[in-house]
């Protein structure tokens, strides 16, 4: 008899818990999916908060840009110097400048530039040749040979490049402000693709002339797997280089898993003042 009686209590207990129960695994893996979709936008905002100015490119569901670590400015004839070694716009002969400003060639330092690293000058994008750093020859991409400073880790500083593609620009394309970007030679163009239940993230794969999607190289897999599944409904990108120097990069990302959906939507803004 109390058998029975203790039977019919848990039955009677079990009716009230069950939904308590599954309200809370509900809530949880809930969590878990828009956590997994928040930090996976999060990391594709750094990056293209990174950007090279007018490198960020769409394709379907892959968004391409070439990823940059600094940025400085670069000795010329119109800062008023009369001394230093200048960046010529003239003769590919000359392939060193002084940096303005503090510069490093210590890892260990944010503003760092190394060896085999890239200097991009007035990048205009695609369709903007030689202002195009996509483009192998003749734009305005030279990669790095040498990093020297007057002390381990003190201004001036000055860049030793492989060559000087920059005097063979046809018209020469100078920056307005005698800026450059630094593009770490180990990470170059980078892409995050949203296919087959997954976002991706590939890098370090050269430098495409036209976008491929998906680019060749291994990826890292940010979001997606056996339980859980990726889908970009929506990737757009709007640019008002000639105007406002801006861009604007809008990303729907729906995560699903256990039979339900998240969708995070992010706006994130391009800076292109080159």
């Amino acid at each position: 008899m109390v058998i029975v009686i203790t039977g019919v209590l848990a039955g009677i207990v079990a009716v009230f818990i069950t939904k308590p129960v599954e309200g809370y695994v509900d809530s949880v893996r809930r969590a878990e999916l828009t956590d997994a979709a928040d930090v996976a936008l999060r990391r594709l905002t750094r990056d293209v908060r990174l950007a090279l100015p007018n490198s960020l490119r769409t394709s379907g569901n892959c968004i391409e840009f070439i990823m940059t670590r600094t940025g400085g400015r670069y000795r010329d004839p119109a800062d008023g110097s009369t001394g230093g070694k200048m960046l010529s716009f003239t003769s590919t002969v000359v392939t060193d400048f002084h940096v303005l400003g503090k510069t490093s060639n210590l890892a260990t330092d944010p503003d760092y530039i190394a060896d085999n690293d890239y200097v991009a000058i007035y990048n205009l994008g695609t369709g903007y040749a030689p202002a195009d750093a996509y483009l192998a020859a003749g734009n305005n991409r030279a990669q790095v040979s040498s990093v020297t400073c007057s002390g381990a880790n003190t201004p001036p500083c000055y860049v030793t490049l492989v060559a000087n593609p920059f005097a063979a620009q046809s018209p020469p394309l100078p920056s307005p402000n005698s800026r450059f970007q630094v593009i770490p030679g180990g990470t170059q163009a980078v892409s995050y693709v949203c296919s087959g239940g997954q976002l991706k993230r590939y890098a370090n794969y050269g430098f495409n002339p036209a976008q491929a999607c998906p680019p060749a190289g291994t990826p890292a897999t940010l979001i997606g797997s056996s339980t859980t599944t990726a889908v970009c409904p929506s990737i757009e990108y709007t640019s008002n280089a000639t105007a406002g120097r801006n861009g604007l990069l809008y990303v729907q990302l729906n995560v699903s898993s256990g039979g339900e959906t998240v969708s995070l939507f992010q706006q994130i803004h391009v800076d292109n003042s080159p």
